[in-house]
This record gives C-alpha cells, structure tokens and sequence, in this order.
C-alpha cells in the first residue's frame, strides 16, 4: 500500500536532473540562477528540519551517452564521458549549496583526487550523520548504467528511506500528458502497478532496485519554485510509489 505521507523521512536521496540545469532555449549548459534556486532550496529544507540529504544529478545538460553511441561512439567510451559529465554538475550545486549556507562535499565514483573525494559508503554515511549534504557524481563508476540507477543504488547503499525523484512533471500519469490531455495523474500507486501498467518511472534495473530494497520513491515538479523544499519537508505533492 501507497505511504500517505512522507514527513517522517530524515535520510532523503534526491535525485536531480542534469537538463533542468539548464535554462529552457539557452545555449549555456548550466544556469547559475537555476543552481542556485535549487540549492537554497535544498538548504533551506535541511536548516528547517535537521535531514540529512544525499543527491545525485543527471549530466544530460552537457552529454547522452546513449544517444552519442547511436551516432557511432563506442558506448563505454561515451558513458564514461556523461559520468564525467555529472561531476561538473556536482561541482557546480556543490559551490551554491555552499554559499546557501550549508556543508557540502562531493563523492566521486571515479577517482579524481583534485576535486572530489572517492565514494566510501561508510564515509558517506559518516558525513551525512555529521550535517553535510553529499552529492554522488560519476554515476555508479561503470558504463551502461543510468544516474536513476546511481540514485537507485546509492540510497540503498547509505539507508536512505525514500528516493525523491526530481522531473519536468508533476508526478505519474497513466499516459504521457504532454501527448494525452486527458491523461491522469496517480496520487499514490504500486510498485507492482507501474510495472502492469508499464509506466517510465525509472529505467527497469533503478526502478527494481527501489522496489526489491523497499524504497518508496516520490515524483515531482522541480521546475515550481518551492517545490524542491516543500518535497524535502514532506508536503504531499506529485507522486508517491511503494
């Protein structure tokens, strides 16, 4: 059965889109005003309510792996280069969750020592207890894995109790709204009926971690201004999946 709230949730693995970095129709992969919106927001939610925050952002604003592999490129090769990816925009939250006012560090699953410091769970775990934020870039340090499953993988690995996953909607519809007006949108739903129903939550290996690891994952609008902190505090909006 669907959690009918949310409050109660301390240890929150935010996952974040690279795309939404970037502000609609302009050429410059990462907006400072947008970055820094976001990490008010989120430091905002961690000053209120004491949580504990780990997050992980997409590098879709600078590189699609995927898509450069259709065009020719060995696709490891260009995983590696949308990991890499990741890390600039880990760096860039990094420095305005920094000026917002609240600790930060950034764990690498590639190993560059001038810039990041490497994943160790434990570690991680150790920093969130001590009030840092901690952002997971470099995706899982291995090709043909997407950053959902990066979120996926890292929330269960630092006992997160939800998964909160940032979009360009407001939560999960029966059918995709932006070709269906009438679609729906789900309040609460299943694991089990997404699958039924084959709605793209997640891709299948992060949506299955979640499901296998109990982890109820919540959907949302990032681009509402508010919306990032209201769902960090636990106000019902988008979707949630248990």
């Amino acid at each position: 059965m669907a959690n009918d709230s949310v409050s109660s949730y301390k240890r929150i693995l935010l996952k974040l889109s690279g795309e939404a970095l970037r502000a609609p129709g302009s050429m410059d992969n990462i907006s400072p005003e947008i970055v820094t919106r976001i990490a008010q927001e989120i430091a905002c939610a961690q000053r209120q309510a004491g949580l504990q925050i780990g997050l992980v952002v997409g590098g879709g604003n600078f590189w699609r792996g995927a898509k450069a592999s259709v065009r020719g490129m060995d696709r490891a090769t260009a995983d590696y280069v949308g990991m890499l990816a990741t890390v600039m925009n880990a760096l860039a939250l990094q420095s305005s969750i920094e000026r917002a006012g609240a600790g930060c560090i950034v764990q690498s699953a590639i190993e560059m020592k001038n810039v990041a410091e490497p994943f160790i769970r434990l570690n991680a775990r150790r920093e969130l207890e001590n009030g840092k934020i901690v952002i997971f870039a470099a995706g899982t340090g291995n090709p043909f894995f997407s950053t959902d499953t990066t979120a996926a993988l890292r929330a269960s690995e630092i006992n997160a109790e939800v998964v909160m996953k940032a979009t360009s909607v407001d939560g999960v519809y029966d059918a995709d709204p932006k070709k269906v007006p009438t679609a729906s949108r789900f309040d609460t739903i299943s694991y089990q009926e997404c699958i039924a129903r084959s709605l793209k939550v997640m891709d299948s290996t992060a949506f299955t971690l979640c499901m296998d690891n109990k982890k109820p994952i919540v959907v949302f609008d990032m681009h509402e201004p508010g919306n990032i902190t209201r769902a960090l505090l636990g106000e019902r909006i988008g979707t949630i999946i248990s």
